[in-house]
């Protein structure tokens, strides 16, 4: 039983280590974290989206994102702009360099793990989902915004 146990924690290291890697390799090809590309991708996939619609998009909280635009506005990648329809509504856009790193960045992990997972069988996706489900209830993940753990480092 205890090596089971052990397997388990072994194949928890390799993923964590995989997006640890993919995240350093991300940060030195385009200058940044997983978190904030993510950001940048959804707001580039919506168009015009606010701050909320974005949380939503990539499952994170709403401090986390203003958190990540914050850091993408000062560098010129994004910028926030009032409605003229609903003055309380912010809508984001990309600048042309956000586009530009959009169209240049490698893909995130989870793109390059989404078409690898989409290859399996259904009855092999529910038992992948099914068993990570359980390894979080039991690592008590339940709840915990999840952009520490994207790329293993900083958010912003």
């Amino acid at each position: 039983m205890a090596d089971l146990q052990s397997d388990v924690l072994v194949a928890l290291r390799r993923i964590m280590r995989a997006s640890s890697l993919h995240s350093r390799k991300l940060g030195k090809s385009v200058g940044l974290t997983v978190p904030q590309l993510v950001v940048i991708r959804a707001i580039g996939h919506a168009g015009m989206p606010s701050a909320g619609e974005v949380a939503r998009a990539v499952s994170l909280s709403q401090a986390t994102v203003t958190t990540i635009l914050n850091r993408l506005e000062e560098r010129g990648l994004v910028t926030r702009e009032r409605s003229t329809q609903d003055r309380r509504r912010v809508i984001l856009q990309l600048t042309q360099a956000g586009n530009t790193i959009l169209q240049e960045a490698p893909l995130p992990l989870q793109d390059t793990f989404s078409g690898r997972f989409e290859a399996l069988s259904q009855w092999e996706q529910h038992q992948i989902v099914s068993a990570l489900a359980r390894v979080a209830e039991m690592m008590d993940a339940d709840g915990i915004d999840a952009a520490p753990l994207l790329d293993g480092a900083d958010v912003v």
